[in-house]
Formats: structure tokens, sequence, C-alpha cells
């Protein structure tokens, strides 16, 4: 009877075992043995989006190495949470795992794998950095075409962590010294723009209290709310990008009319209002093009640099509070700075997006890379996590099977995700000879067809020859 216990019970413990495993559930728990001997919080609501970067003084109090610790976000704040990242004090990447801890399920965690484990009674500096996307909200929500434009920020006045922290200090900076309103917890100074909170001492785990302040800010509130990124690769030397861009004004929205002669004679007219704004391509990039529906935009200027292209981007009407704006942007590169080959392997390189303007968020992209005809064994390789669509194939001249077409999207996208995927694939370079080859045989029938056009007699009647006397 007990062995057959046993059995039930090993079965039991391995079925478990094999279900956490499929579902790819990390679970850990929070130790004791770390503490947080000093955190310096800065939180900087300069722009439309909300970047918090926290020096933290990790301290291991237990009897053996800490390899790793965890970084938590709070419930409120998780959905609007577009980018997180730690480095150690040597200006490494750490590597994050997403996590959960029992009894917390409300609560994103994510494992901080450190290079090397923290001795005991040592203490190690690692640097944490997130992005907050729609964290800002206008208040109030209208304003008329003269006013300055007031925004409400609402988060935590302590570092949010499962640790306790001996010590901690924030300072708030802001583009602004009009501040309406702020949360006074003592002690804080106020200097211009920045207020400095604390030090406090000895906060405990998870450790919550609200941080309102309400400010002037005028900078623009401009999102893409879609953003279909279009990369064709032809093994003939160029990459053809196209990006189709839909663009929202997303601070406070124009109350009353607009009158454009007031815009073009006051230069203080619509402070916060978008008449242009910067894009930067890739150093390579030519054939340039911005259009929409109506045809080219003119009213742009391009600035070529040593390491980029330049693109002052002027829509045909300025971007108010709820104006919406769509267009095209192209270009194309040579293929031998992006893609790399060894015999019939191939590796192409290149961003996932490129810099639309400073502190861009975009709530939706979808990048399609179109690869050569007879491609396979695709295989690729993106530095964050990104949902990957089903392969679709894509029809142009010369095509016979159709080219695979590689698509994947994410969401809340900021300046941080500008980063490079790797993309590898099988292209067997005899095939590079089908399209030369599709086009000979076509002339080549072409001419045959002529030759015997012209060597056929389609007339009805036989031609009379004279005779001879």
């Amino acid at each position: 009877m007990i062995p057959a216990m046993a059995k039930i019970t090993f079965s039991l413990a391995f079925l478990l075992c094999v279900i956490i495993k499929c579902n790819g559930v990390n679970v850990d728990t929070i130790s004791n043995d770390i503490r947080f001997k000093n955190v310096e919080r800065h939180i900087d609501i300069t722009s439309q989006l909300v970047k918090i970067t926290s020096k933290i003084t990790l301290e291991n109090a237990g009897q053996k190495p800490a390899k790793n610790f965890l970084y938590a976000v709070e419930s409120t704040t998780k959905n609007n949470l577009a980018f997180v990242g730690v480095k150690d004090n040597n200006n490494r990447d750490l590597r994050l795992v997403e996590t959960t801890v029992k009894g917390h399920d409300g609560v994103k965690f994510w494992r901080v794998e450190l290079k090397e484990p923290i001795s005991v009674a040592s203490s190690l500096v690692v640097t944490a950095e997130a992005i907050y996307t729609k964290s800002l909200v206008p208040y109030p929500t209208a304003i008329t075409q003269q006013e300055d434009q007031l925004v409400k920020y609402n988060g935590n006045l302590y570092f949010f962590t499962p640790y306790h922290v001996t010590s901690q200090r924030t300072s708030v900076a802001m583009v602004t010294k009009t501040i309406e309103s702020f949360t006074k917890v003592k002690p804080f100074t106020q200097q211009d723009g920045t207020i400095l909170y604390g030090p406090y001492s000895n906060t405990g785990p998870f450790t919550e209290k609200e941080l309102s302040i309400h400010y002037k800010n005028n900078s623009p509130f401009l999102t893409v709310t879609r953003l279909e990124r279009l990369i064709e690769v032809s093994h003939w030397g160029n990459i053809a990008v196209e990006e189709k861009i839909e663009i929202e004004h997303t601070g406070a929205k124009l109350k009353g009319p607009f009158s454009r002669y007031d815009y073009q004679q006051d230069h203080h007219s619509g402070p916060a209002s978008v008449r242009s704004y910067k894009t930067v391509l890739p150093a390579s990039a030519a054939d340039v093009y911005y259009r929409d529906t109506n045809g080219n935009i003119s009213t742009s200027n391009m600035k070529i640099k040593k390491d980029s292209v330049e693109l002052d981007l002027r829509p045909r009407y300025p971007l108010f509070g709820g104006w919406r704006s769509h267009y095209t942007l192209g270009y194309n590169v040579p293929s031998y700075e992006y893609l790399y080959h060894s015999g019939n392997e191939y590796l192409l390189k290149m961003r996932v997006v490129d810099h639309i303007f400073d502190d861009m968020q975009i709530d939706e992209l979808v990048t399609k890379i179109v690869l050569p005809e007879g491609s396979t064994n695709v295989k690729i390789n993106i530095p964050y996590s990104v949902t990957r669509l089903p392969d679709s194939l894509h029809y142009t001249y010369l095509d016979t099977k159709g080219r695979p077409v590689i698509t994947f999207t994410k969401t809340n996208v900021v300046e941080n995700h500008i980063q490079d995927f790797q993309l590898r694939y099988t292209f067997p370079r005899i095939l590079m000879l089908q399209e030369p080859l599709l086009v000979v045989g076509f002339l080549y029938l072409l001419f045959l067809c002529v030759i015997i056009y012209v060597r056929l007699d389609f007339s009805i009647h036989k031609s009379e020859h004279p005779h001879k006397e």
C-alpha cells in the first residue's frame, strides 16, 4: 500500500512540475537577506513621459552570497510601464526575468540576475531605469488656443520595493517654475523647477504614499497611435524601408475656435500645439520621401549629418489636443551595411523602429520584413518580448511562389526600444539567377513569336505572278 501511495504522490508532483514548466510561470520568494541600504531616485516629468532613475545600494545581510534580487512595480502603474532596465556599477546591462511572488498577485516583479554575487556583509550599487507612458494627465482636459497646458502627475512618494530601505531620497524635475500644487511631506525643499523629498529613514517593504504634482507642461504630447514599418530586403544591393504613421496630439483638447491668423501673427499663440518635430534616420538613408494621401508634403527639411540623417517634419497644419494626422515616410539603405552572409546563410541586422521624435511613445508597432523569394529556415531574435504574427507571402514583379513575410507587433514602445533585431535565413544563391532568366526567357519567347509571325502568310488570296511570254 505504501509503495502505491508513493507512486501516486510522485506522479502528482511530476505532473505539477510539468504544468508549471509548460505554462512558463516563474515563482520567487522575497529574501530577508537583501536590504536596500540607500536609494537615490530621480523622477523626470519634463516631457510627456515619466522617467524614473533609481540608484540603489544593495546590502547582503545573509550568511551566503546573493546572486539576484527582485525589482517591483506597483499595481496602479504597471499598465503604464513601457520599459524597465537595470545596470551594474560597470554600466553593464543585467538580465531581467519576469516572475511572480505568492501573495502579491497585483504587483509586477522581475528577478534581476547579477553578474557577480554579492558577498556576505558586502554591498553593490546598481541603477534601475523605468519609463512610463500616459502617466501625465491634462488638467484641465480642455484649453483655449492661448492657454498653457497644465498636467497632473500621480506617483509614489517612496521607492516601491519588497525589501527594507534604510534611507532614501527623491528628486522631481519639471520643465517650468509654474507649480500649482504638490505633495508636502517633510522634509522637502522646492527650488525653481525641482522638488527634493527626504531623506526618509527605515521604510518597510511595499510602502506606498501618494505623490501628486500639478504643474505647467507645454511639451509636445504626441502619440503614434499606429506605426506599420515595412522592410523589403533585396540581394541586389538595396533595402527599402517604408513607414505608415498615424499620429495624435494626446494633450489637453482645444476648446473653442482655432484662429490661423492669430497663430501666425503671435509666436506665443498655441503654446501646447505641435508645429514640427525631428525624425532621425540612418546615416546611409537615401531617396527619402514624405507624403500623405494628398501627395508630397513640401514643408519639411533634411539635414545630412555624420552619423544620421535628420528630418524636420512639419505637418500640413499645427496639431492641437485631439487633432490627428497620418503620413508615409520611406527611404532606401544599401544592403551591405545591414545584410551579412556566409555561403547560403544570411543575417539581417536592423533597427526594430526608428527615432520618430524626441520622447516618443507608440501605442502599436507592426514590423513586417519581406525576404527574397526562396528564403527558408527563418529565425528571428529580438532583444525584448514581442508578439509574433503568422508568416505570410508577398507577391511582386517576377515572383512565382511569393516572398516570405515575417511580422511581429509590440505595444507601448518608447525610445529605449530602438534596438537591433537579428534575422537569420537560408537562401540558395543560385536562385538569384531566377529573375534574370525569367526576363531572358520572356524576351526569347517574345522575339520567337515575332519571327514566326512575320514568316507566316495569313492572306486569303494567293498572289498572282506575271507569266513570261
